[in-house]
């Protein structure tokens, strides 16, 4: 006897792609069953066929882009925030009202999204196979045409890691419905104009630069932490949105850093830890450290102490093409230090090995999270400056009311 919405595997022996593949390929399919009259079911990605790339141009007397398409998305990956209920029914209430007004599209989520509302939708969703899930991101990377986010700055985070190994980030279509939400570019009551927005082409678009990190050993053979970087046209790196940290852990006492710039020895730091920021990133880990704000289209490194013992070590901001490299120096106490990118732990270091950070250059499609913007006013924005005074508070005085 099989209970309602237990998962059954199925084998099927050859698939014709449905966009374009001449050839057929077997696949794995995962179906749940519903105690409903209707039949809903979780497919394997492996049913859709390649994504659709994007175009972008810049336009004049603009730090923002121009998204265009050669064909409309039908592929879309919906992240939302885990565990409030308002985000699920939004979730919901979005897939429905893009498979009403744009039939063709297919909706992906994550698998554990999939089988939490796929029973609630009269039409497939697509996920990850069984084995693909988990450390199976490569399939998003092969068939995501948009990234559409539910909640707040954490949730675009997480949905950026999903592309960490990924030249090519599909746009991201943004909703704030978090805590904080300084990177959501969209309230959940404008969801039909923002998807109309995207899907007509013609969008502005904010490519926001990415950290390449590598994380190397004394004899500079690259170190595989808690999760392998994958390979990207012959190189391995990770990609980070906001930053990349290395901290002390668990450990009482204080690391010990030295600081390359270019390969110049620049300082050796004391402190608990030390960050690597984005433009991005400066609103984040790095503001709460004592670091500067940093507009996102300045090409930028920051470069912030987290609690140094030194009152003159004060962070820096350096040029994007620049490489930064923080190697564990053989005075540090402890055994390892940890490093976290964008906040997922990695793994540690050991004495004499380093990460080493350099901006990703965008160069046409590739390099980058492109962004779509809201509008602000009536007028198009990047909503930076609305973002410090509304959510940063930036310069509020104190004793002053809303």
């Amino acid at each position: 006897m099989i209970s309602c919405r237990s998962p059954i595997i199925s084998a099927v022996s050859r698939l014709g792609l449905l966009r374009g593949g001449a050839e057929s390929l077997p696949f794995q399919r995962r179906r749940w069953l519903s105690a409903g009259p209707i039949r809903k079911d979780a497919l394997s990605l492996i049913h859709l066929g390649d994504r659709t790339r994007p175009a972008f141009a810049n336009t004049a007397n603009s730090k923002l882009s121009t998204l265009t398409w050669s064909a409309p998305p039908r592929n879309l990956l919906i992240v939302k925030k885990r565990h409030v209920p308002v985000v699920r029914s939004a979730l919901i209430s979005l897939a429905r009202h893009l498979k009403a007004n744009y039939p063709s599209t297919n909706i992906i989520l994550e698998p554990s999204t999939a089988h939490s509302v796929h029973h609630e939708l009269d039409f497939p969703v697509y996920t990850l196979p069984p084995s693909e899930s988990p450390g199976g991101e490569r399939l998003y990377h092969d068939k995501t045409d948009l990234l559409i986010t539910l909640g707040g700055d954490g949730t675009i985070l997480h949905a950026a890691s999903l592309f960490s190994a990924c030249r090519m980030v599909p746009p991201v279509l943004s909703f704030a419905m978090g805590t904080l939400g300084f990177l959501g570019e969209w309230k959940w009551e404008e969801h039909a104009e923002a998807v109309g927005e995207a899907f007509a082409g013609g969008a502005r678009v904010l490519r926001r630069e990415r950290l390449k990190v590598g994380v190397y050993d004394c004899d500079g053979k690259r170190v595989t932490g808690e999760w392998e970087f994958e390979s990207i046209g012959g190189e391995s790196n990770a990609h980070a949105m906001n930053e990349v940290n290395i901290h002390r852990g668990k450990s009482p006492h204080l690391a010990v850093v030295e600081v390359f710039v270019d390969g110049r020895f620049l300082t050796e730091a004391v402190a608990d830890g030390m960050i690597i920021a984005t433009p991005t990133g400066s609103t984040a880990y790095s503001l709460s450290s004592g670091g500067s704000i940093i507009h996102p289209s300045v090409s930028s490194l920051l470069l912030t102490p987290i609690c140094p013992r030194s009152l003159s070590f004060r962070p820096l901001v350096l040029p994007a093409d620049c490489v930064l490299t923080l190697k564990l120096s053989a005075k540090n106490r402890a055994g390892k230090v940890e490093v976290t990118i964008d906040g997922r732990r990695w793994g540690g270091i050991g004495r004499g090995e380093e990460v080493r950070v350099w901006a990703e250059k965008i160069d046409g499609e590739k390099g980058g999270i492109p962004c779509l913007k809201g509008r602000i006013g009536g007028r198009e924005d990047d909503g930076w400056v609305g973002g410090l005074n509304g959510l940063l508070k930036f310069n509020y005085p104190f004793g002053e009311e809303e």
